[in-house]
């Protein structure tokens, strides 16, 4: 009697070994896989960073656009050039074409409503946008800017910049939570890896970080890096 308690006891001691063992990694994994997830980048955040990379372009041209006015030999023409090329690369055939267009734009057209209404007008400014980069570029494509010119140049960079503001602010804050909420969290769940299979493939690794870089070696190269620069004087 007293070797079957012993032999009962150590089963029941085993078991419990085992469900603190169980429990322990269920832990270790869910820790594991919280910590993952804080990582984690969903869809809309994604693009939504996305476009603040593009912003920052948009800076540029605004800061660019009066120094070509004053005296166009002094704006490092080249630098310009490497901002609009990134704009084009990761702005115009990556985010636009590749995310936007094939698959945001038409579900949120399907899914109707204020966001579905927005989609023309905003294909509508990738094409004119589209315009404008090729222009930009084949004005910077000497490797200088010469008199005639800086004038056109400027109004130009500032029309984009102008359009391009309120055309991502629409994106942000209407189309992208309409798009969200048509597809659901499963299929934003998954149209988000997908979204991030499409970057890797395009720039092969990061192409958020990779864009970063160029932007703020950019910005260096113009003299608009320091960020307090842009502090708006005290209200007199």
């Amino acid at each position: 009697m007293m070797e079957k308690d012993r032999r009962t006891a150590l089963a029941s001691l085993a078991g419990i070994g085992l469900l603190v063992a169980g429990c322990a990694k269920n832990d270790a994994d869910g820790a594991k896989k919280s910590e993952g997830d804080e990582d984690a980048v969903t869809a809309n955040e994604d693009l939504m960073r996305e476009h603040g990379v593009l912003r920052r372009i948009l800076v540029i041209y605004r800061e660019v656009a009066p120094k070509l006015v004053a005296n166009p030999g002094a704006v490092d023409a080249a630098a310009l050039a490497a901002a609009t090329t990134l704009f084009q690369t990761f702005g115009e055939r990556y985010h636009e074409q590749m995310l936007e267009e094939q698959h945001i734009f038409p579900i949120v057209r399907k899914a109707g409503g204020e966001a579905a209404g927005l989609v023309d007008a905003l294909l509508a400014q990738h094409a004119r946008g589209r315009e404008i980069t090729a222009y930009i570029l084949d004005r910077t494509k000497s490797g200088r800017i010469g008199t005639g010119d800086a004038q056109p140049l400027a109004k130009t960079l500032t029309a984009f910049a102008r359009m391009y503001e309120p055309h991502a602010a629409r994106e942000d804050t209407v189309v992208f939570p309409a798009f969200k909420k048509a597809v659901g969290p499963k299929g934003y769940d998954e149209l988000g890896d997908q979204f991030e299979d499409i970057e890797r493939r395009t720039f092969g690794g990061d192409g958020f970080d990779i864009a970063i870089d160029k932007v703020a070696d950019i910005e260096r190269r113009l003299g608009l890096a320091d960020l307090n620069a842009f502090t708006a004087p005290a209200v007199t």
